[in-house]
């Protein structure tokens, strides 16, 4: 099922005035088609200086420290493209609010297939195991660039990853659940905190991959994009992983935790959490050390979000009737990722 994040109606000709006086031509003619899908920034295909384009912006609201950070995207796309296949070229960035009152971008529309928490028509559950192995490789490849050989080097800091994450997604989780925290909350925290692993080499790190990221093309059974990179930073690879792998939920999961419906690795005979990992492995020639730490810190990363995206939902910023059961999913991811802290799939 496609789910659309709020539609919020766009002043398209404030956003073509704007655009004309940077030697851009916004063609208004047919109306901007929203893309479904996304849980938080609204996405539109456009057509810009003749050709297909993204109008990208972040949701009404007040949004949670660092997210959708339209300048990081555009920073991160403008010098990774011409390096990494999959990435989009980035247009034109705007961060004058006067124009509609948001930030907003233009980026280059990819043609392809994002599939979520169920399989489109196009595909079936044979399609699972190349599917894997293109968002293997599209992660594999991106951590194998040198950061500072695509001018990077200055996105993050290249130490204290763990910390820094960890301390910020404490206090994200503090805020967005208030005094109505779940009990795994504070015992994650601490098991988190009393084994933060070292810092290896920073790379390029995604930080939210999964299919509905990943633009496929069934009939050639090939990865046309990776898109949604305004959280874009430098870390460690297993992170990346991590996060993949807290999406992915499993038959014997905990029954609570089968409403995410990010991956559609509900499927009878989905490759599974540990086949993720081999796939990854097989791409990269190795699995990151720490994973189990990371996977725990993803899903605390996965459970405050969702519990953020709650919040947005109850002022209204978001709608959908999807919204209502992200505060039990998010109570249900923490107590798995307490109950299976450290394991690696």
């Amino acid at each position: 099922m496609a789910y659309r994040a709020q539609s919020i109606p766009q002043n398209w000709p404030a956003i073509a005035a704007h655009l004309a006086r940077h030697g851009h031509r916004l063609d208004l003619s047919a109306p901007p088609r929203q893309f479904a899908g996304g849980l938080a920034n609204l996405n539109y295909q456009v057509t810009l200086d003749g050709a297909p384009a993204v109008f990208r912006r972040p949701p009404g609201g007040q949004l949670a420290h660092g997210a959708s950070d339209m300048a990081r995207e555009a920073k991160v796309l403008t010098a990774l493209a011409p390096a990494y296949a999959l990435a989009p070229r980035h247009h034109h960035l705007c961060t004058d609010i006067l124009v509609i009152g948001v930030p907003f971008q233009l980026l280059e529309w990819r043609p392809g297939i994002a599939v979520g928490g169920t399989l489109p028509p196009q595909l079936t559950r044979a399609d699972a195991r190349w599917m894997l192995a293109e968002l293997a490789e599209a992660l594999a490849s991106l951590h194998a660039l040198d950061p500072a050989a695509i001018n990077l080097a200055d996105l993050a800091r290249p130490t204290g990853f763990a910390e820094r994450q960890l301390r910020g997604w404490a206090k994200r989780a503090e805020a967005a659940f208030a005094a109505e925290a779940p009990p795994a909350l504070a015992p994650l925290l601490a098991r988190l905190a009393e084994s933060l692993p070292p810092d290896p080499p920073p790379r390029l790190l995604h930080m939210d991959p999964k299919f509905d990221n990943l633009l496929v093309d069934p009939a050639r059974k090939r990865a046309t994009a990776l898109i949604d990179w305004d959280m874009g930073t430098l870390g460690p690879p297993a992170f990346d992983l991590a996060v993949l792998l807290s999406y992915w939920i499993e038959p014997a999961d905990p029954h609570a935790t089968h409403s995410l419906e990010a991956v559609p690795s509900l499927l009878p005979g989905w490759p599974t959490r540990a086949d993720v990992v081999q796939a990854y492995r097989q791409a990269a020639g190795q699995t990151p050390p720490d994973l189990g730490w990371h996977l725990g810190l993803a899903r605390l990363r996965l459970a405050t979000a969702w519990m953020q995206l709650y919040r947005l939902w109850q002022q209204g910023s978001l709608t959908g009737t999807r919204y209502t059961g992200f505060e039990p999913l998010a109570g249900a991811i923490l107590q798995h990722a307490l109950e299976h802290f450290g394991d690696t799939a």
